[in-house]
């Protein structure tokens, strides 16, 4: 029993050590599976200078209103789990950059899963309007990484 909860743990700090949305194990005898319930509000230490420090919370706070600003132009999103590069290798120029017109097919970024590269392709022809993943990003499929417009 005592080898499950150390499975059962380790299997808990990976999902939080890459902020996954679900995982499982599974053996002959047992199967366990983890869903972490959606983030509704993110905490950061801005006062303090020091990196961003992400709380999960159920409850939403009454005071803040919704800032989205969603830009226009046609999405470019993650198509798997991994962690986004916006350039070829570090200290290299960027595959794209905002206000830069590109084409159908041109690489605008990498993405690491599982010690692979994976380029990712535009899907449309026109002008990068913004950059939204942040090299080095942890990314989820069907995040957005750039907007063409």
């Amino acid at each position: 029993m005592s080898d499950y909860k150390q499975q059962i743990s380790e299997l808990a700090e990976l999902m939080d050590e890459f902020r996954l949305g679900e995982a499982q194990i599974q053996s002959e005898t047992i199967r366990v599976a983890f869903k972490r319930r959606p983030t509704v509000r993110t905490v950061s230490t801005e006062t303090t200078g020091e990196a961003a420090d992400h709380g999960y919370s159920l409850e939403p706070e009454e005071d803040e209103a919704p800032a989205v600003q969603v830009p226009t132009g046609i999405p470019i999103s993650s198509p798997m789990n991994g962690i986004f590069y916006a350039s070829p290798s570090p200290g290299s120029a960027p595959f794209v950059k905002e206000g830069e017109t590109i084409q159908a097919g041109q690489v605008i970024g990498l993405i690491e899963a599982m010690k692979v590269f994976n380029e990712i392709p535009a899907t449309v022809s026109g002008t990068v309007v913004k950059i939204v993943a942040e090299p080095g990003a942890i990314v989820q499929p069907g995040d957005v990484l750039i907007y063409i417009g």
